[in-house]
């Protein structure tokens, strides 16, 4: 499994702890140094079944200072696609991706029924 987080995001702090308090594997990765790319994220959107803008960053810093919220209902699935792929500070985290599951966000009781 791949765990994308920002070491400084305390939720990231938090799903990484989980995820070692119940000896689970993961290949940790920096979102921002290692940004995922317009395929990965076209992949991941389409294996996890939620909607594209769960994939949004949408209380961060970036988003905000760009406009998202207004700008996003006028443009294509492929240009949110190719924004996301600009920056991984605009990218929800964390994230875990496995072969048949990704989990968007830290809700513990989520990871717990979806892993356990």
């Amino acid at each position: 499994m791949v765990f994308l987080c920002y070491p400084k995001c305390t939720t990231c702090q938090k799903a990484k702890r989980w995820l070692e308090e119940n000896h689970i594997a993961f290949e940790e990765r920096h979102i921002v140094e290692a940004n995922p790319t317009a395929e990965e994220l076209r992949e991941w959107v389409n294996r996890s079944g939620l909607p594209l803008k769960r994939f949004f960053n949408t209380s961060g810093m970036k988003y905000r200072e760009l406009a998202l919220k207004d700008k996003l209902p006028a443009m294509s699935d492929e240009e949110q696609i190719a924004l996301l792929a600009t920056d991984g500070m605009l990218v929800k985290r964390p994230m875990l991706i496995s072969e048949d599951k990704v989990l968007v966000g830290f809700k513990e009781s989520e990871w717990s029924e979806t892993l356990q």
